[in-house]
C-alpha cells in the first residue's frame, strides 16, 4: 500500500475507532462486537508500524504512553477550581434556595439537577479540538498534571468532533471506576495474590496519580463532564447549552441532568434520582444544585472557598457485607414479577437488613448475582436499601446463575417482558397473587379507604374465591363474612358498612383504586378534574387524554387501554352495577374554583369541620396538591388542633401556616 492510500485508510479507521468508543464508553450503545472492534484496531496498529511517520498524538494506538513520567509536575489553574458547600439537610437547601433567589432581586431562575459522582475532580483541556491537558484539581488553585493517565481513558476522545470546537475549551469532571469494573479489576488481582481494592474511589484516586500510564489503561477509568472552566470562543449563554456542546463534541455527560424553573421541583427531583441509585453502575455521594444561567452566576459570585451558584445535597452512605441466602419472587399489582434477596441479616445505619429488593431480571444478569454469594449492601440517606456489586473474588466454588422463572410462581400463566423495558410480567388478569394485592390496593388509604380489610382477610376472601373482582366486595354479607377465620358478627357488620361507605369516595379515588399502570393518586386526581365523570373519561380519544397537563402519551395510551380493553370494561361496569359513584364528589368546593391551582399544600393535626380525606378531595377539587412533608415549596401548612413536629419545621423554613379558619376564608374568597 503507497503513502497516500495507506494515510487515507489510516483516517478512515482513526474515525471508525473513535466513533466506535464514543458509543460504547460515552452513547452506552455498542454497534459492534469486541472482536470487530479488535480487527479494526490491530489494523490501524499495523499500518501505523508500516508508516510512523503517519502517527499523531491523538491517534488512538496512542492512549497509552511508552513509559511512565518520572513525577508528576504541578500545574496552577487558570480558574480556580473552588469546592462546593454542601448540606445535608432538606431545610438547609430550601433555605439556600430562597437565599439565591433573594441574591438576585427575585428575578425568574432556573435551576439544573446533576448527580454528584463519587470519583475524583479534574480539568481536561483542549486547544484546536485536541486534547493537552488533564489535571487534579489538588488543592483548587494548583493540581498535578496527569496527562499521561487521562488519555488512556476510553470515553475521553483525544481529538474533539465538530467544525465549532473553541480555540481553547477547559471542560471540568470526575474521574471514575463503574462497580462491575471493580468486580473484574479485583477478581484479577486475586488471579495474582494481589490485595483486593475496598471500593471505586480508593481504585480512582490511586489510578489517576500513578506515573505508569499502563497501569492506569489496566484500571478501566472513565469520566463525566459536568463544569466549565477557562474557554476562548465558546458561544454559549447557559449550562445546559454548554452540556449540549459537550454532547456533540463527542464528551461524556454526567447523566440523568435536569433542568426546572422552580427550585422546589428541583428538590422534589432530587428525591427521584436518590430512589433510582439501585439502576446506577457507579457511586454517588449526593446532588448538585445548580443555576442554569452563566449571566445569574456571575452576578451571584463567589466566597473566598465556593461558588455562590451552586450547592450539593448529600446524604451519608452506609456499607455493609452479607451473604445471600436466596432469591425470592413476588407478583405485584400489575403483575410485575419482583424478585427479592433473602440475605443473612446484617445491621446498616442502625436497622438490621434481611431483605431488599433485586428489581428485575436485568439487574441480577447485570450485576451477576448468585445464591450464596457475599454482597455488598448500602444505604443512602438512611433510605431502601439495595445491592451494589457481588464479590466475585470471594466465590469459593461455583454458583449457578438465578433462573428467573418462565410462568408465574402463583398461577403458572407463561411471563412476558415489557416492550423495550425492564419488567417481567404475568399477564392473567386472575391470577391470585395479582388479585390481592389490587385488593390491597383498592382498599387502602388512598383509594377507596375500606377500614378493616386487612391482608389475612383478603388472601381468605381470594382463596376461598368470595372475591374475583372488585364489585364482589361490594356483594359480601355478613353472614359470608362470619364463615371466615377471625372475624365475628360485629366485625363482619362493620366491614360490610365500611365496603359500603367507599361507594361515595368519588371517581378520583375509584380511578387511583383500578390499579392502572403508570396512573397514581395525583394523575387520578388530574384526570378527575377534567372528566368530572366515568362516562366522558370513557367517551375520551387518545389524543384528548395525551393533551391533558401532567399526563402524556405514555399515560394516555395506559388509560385508553385499560378503559377500552374487556377486562377494563368488565371492571368499569361491574362497579356501577353495584352502585359505586363514578362522578367527582359534591362539597362544598365550586367547580369553577381554582383558588389552590399550582399550591402544593401540608395537612397536619386535628381539624374540626373536616375529615383528613375530606380535605385533602376539597383541596385537589380546588386545584391544590396534598403533599405528606415539608419543602421549600410546600405553598402553605394547615394546621389544627395538635399540629406536632410539621409546624414546627414549617415555621424554621418560613412556609405560611393557616388554621382551618383561615384556610375557609381563603376558599371563600
Amino acid at each position: 500500500m503507497n503513502e497516500e492510500s495507506a494515510h487515507s485508510r489510516i483516517d478512515q479507521l482513526r474515525e471508525e475507532i473513535d466513533d466506535h468508543n464514543r458509543k460504547y464508553y460515552v452513547e452506552s450503545r455498542p454497534e459492534i462486537s469486541d472482536l470487530e472492534y479488535d480487527r479494526l484496531y490491530r489494523e490501524l496498529q499495523s499500518l501505523e508500524a508500516a508508516h510512523p511517520e503517519l502517527i499523531t498524538p491523538e491517534s488512538p494506538t496512542q492512549r497509552i504512553g511508552d513509559a511512565p513520567v518520572a513525577q508528576l509536575r504541578s500545574v496552577e489553574h487558570r480558574v480556580p477550581m473552588l469546592s462546593i458547600d454542601n448540606t445535608y439537610s432538606l431545610p438547609e437547601l430550601a433555605e439556600y434556595g430562597r437565599r439565591t433567589s433573594k441574591l438576585l432581586g427575585d428575578e425568574p431562575v432556573e435551576w439544573v439537577v446533576e448527580l454528584k459522582v463519587d470519583g475524583v475532580a479534574v480539568s481536561v483541556v483542549y486547544e484546536n479540538g485536541v486534547l493537552r491537558r488533564g489535571v487534579t484539581r489538588g488543592n483548587g488553585i494548583v493540581g498535578d498534571d496527569v496527562t499521561h493517565n487521562i488519555r488512556t481513558i476510553r470515553d475521553v476522545p483525544l481529538r474533539l468532533k465538530g467544525g465549532d470546537v473553541p480555540s481553547l475549551l477547559e471542560v471540568r469532571g470526575e474521574i471514575y471506576i463503574t462497580n462491575s469494573d471493580l468486580v473484574i479489576l479485583n477478581q484479577q488481582r486475586q488471579e495474582r495474590g494481589e490485595a483486593p481494592f475496598a471500593n471505586t474511589r480508593n481504585v480512582t484516586a490511586g489510578s489517576i496519580r500513578t506515573l505508569d500510564p499502563r497501569v492506569c489503561a489496566a484500571r478501566r477509568l472513565r469520566m463525566f463532564c459536568h463544569g466549565v472552566g477557562y474557554c476562548e470562543g465558546l458561544a454559549v449563554t447557559d449550562h445546559m447549552a454548554f452540556l449540549d456542546k459537550l454532547r456533540a463534541y463527542g464528551l461524556p455527560v454526567t447523566p440523568h441532568v435536569a433542568r426546572f424553573s422552580d427550585f422546589g421541583a428541583a428538590m422534589g427531583y432530587c428525591e427521584e434520582l436518590i430512589g433510582k441509585l439501585h439502576e446506577l453502575d457507579f457511586e454517588v455521594d449526593g446532588l448538585v444544585l445548580k443555576v442554569n444561567q452563566f449571566r445569574q452566576r456571575e452576578q451571584l459570585g463567589a466566597t473566598a472557598k465556593s461558588p455562590r451558584w451552586l450547592i450539593a445535597y448529600k446524604f451519608e452512605k452506609y456499607e455493609a457485607a452479607t451473604r445471600l441466602k436466596r432469591i425470592t419472587v413476588q407478583v405485584g399489582k400489575t403483575g410485575a414479577i419482583t424478585p427479592v434477596a433473602e440475605l443473612e441479616p446484617v445491621e446498616l445505619a442502625g436497622t438490621i437488613v434481611s431483605r431488599t429488593s433485586l428489581h428485575n431480571a436485568d439487574e441480577i444478569a447485570r450485576k451477576d448475582i448468585r445464591v450464596g454469594d457475599e454482597i455488598i449492601v448500602e444505604k443512602a440517606g438512611k433510605i431502601i436499601p439495595h445491592v451494589v456489586r457481588v464479590e466475585k473474588h470471594k466465590r469459593t466454588s461455583a454458583l449457578p446463575p438465578f433462573r428467573f422463572p418462565t410462568q408465574c410462581p402463583a398461577c403458572g400463566t407463561p411471563l412476558v417482558k415489557d416492550e423495550g423495558g425492564v419488567y417481567v410480567r404475568c399477564p392473567n388478569g386472575r391470577c391470585p397473587e395479582q388479585l390481592k394485592e389490587r385488593i390491597r390496593y383498592f382498599a387502602s388509604r388512598g383509594a377507596m379507604d375500606i377500614e378493616g380489610l386487612g391482608d389475612k382477610l383478603i388472601d381468605q376472601l381470594v382463596s376461598r374465591k368470595l372475591v374475583t373482582g372488585y364489585a364482589d366486595l361490594y356483594r359480601l354479607e355478613q353472614q359470608q363474612l362470619m364463615n371466615l377465620e377471625r372475624i365475628g358478627k360485629k366485625s363482619a357488620q362493620n366491614l360490610v358498612d365500611a365496603i359500603a361507605a367507599s361507594k361515595s369516595r368519588g371517581l378520583a379515588r375509584l380511578i387511583n383504586g383500578l390499579s392502572i399502570r403508570h396512573v397514581g393518586a395525583r394523575v387520578s386526581t388530574v384526570i378527575a378534574r377534567h372528566f368530572g365523570t366515568m362516562k366522558k373519561l370513557r367517551n375520551a380519544s387518545l389524543e384528548e387524554l395525551a393533551a391533558i397537563d401532567e399526563i402524556g402519551p405514555v399515560i394516555a395510551r395506559s388509560v385508553h387501554r385499560f378503559l377500552h380493553g374487556a377486562e377494563g370494561i368488565a371492571v368499569i361496569d361491574g362497579l356501577q352495577a353495584v352502585g359505586v359513584s363514578m362522578e367527582l364528589p359534591r362539597t362544598d368546593a365550586d367547580p369553577g374554583n381554582q383558588v389552590l391551582a399550582g399550591k402544593t399544600i401540608v395537612v397536619t393535626g386535628t381539624l374540626a369541620r373536616h375529615t383528613r380525606d375530606g380535605i385533602k378531595e376539597l383541596i385537589s377539587q380546588l386545584g391544590g396538591r396534598v403533599a405528606s412533608t415539608i419543602s421549600g415549596s410546600t405553598g402553605f401548612l394547615l394546621a389544627g388542633e395538635k399540629a406536632g413536629n410539621k409546624l414546627a419545621k414549617a415555621q424554621q423554613l418560613g412556609v405560611p401556616v393557616l388554621t382551618e379558619a383561615e384556610f375557609e376564608q381563603l376558599i371563600r374568597e
